[in-house]
């Protein structure tokens, strides 16, 4: 099927899927609200749960979520992604190192007969 009988959209469309940029647990989202009244932008999907451990890529395999917009030109519409990208802060914390309680080395105290 060549596609060529096919109509298409006169708009140009586009979604940006949010990279993770940092592993770490998913403690707040700011800027919602300025990402999704930036021209152009349809929709804005924050699909990671908050308090969740995420893991950047290479070593993650997901995304914080996506963000649809539609324009006159894939140039427009590529600006308004950016744009709603650029409001979005991520409060991500690292997890701190946990020491399994049988492999954790004890301090030497004292002698044992």
């Amino acid at each position: 099927m060549d596609g060529s009988d096919l109509d298409r959209e006169a708009e140009a469309s586009g979604v940006m899927m949010i990279p993770v940029p940092a592993s770490g647990v998913l403690e707040g989202v700011q800027g919602e609200d300025l990402a999704r009244a930036t021209p152009g932008v349809e929709e804005v999907q924050i699909t990671a749960r908050l308090h969740d451990f995420i893991a950047a890529w290479p070593e993650g395999s997901s995304y914080l979520g996506f963000i649809f917009a539609r324009g006159s030109s894939p140039a427009e519409v590529e600006s308004a992604l950016r744009l709603a990208h650029s409001h979005l802060k991520f409060e991500i914390v690292q997890r701190l190192p946990v020491e399994h309680p049988v492999t954790r080395k004890l301090p030497v105290t004292g002698v044992v007969s």
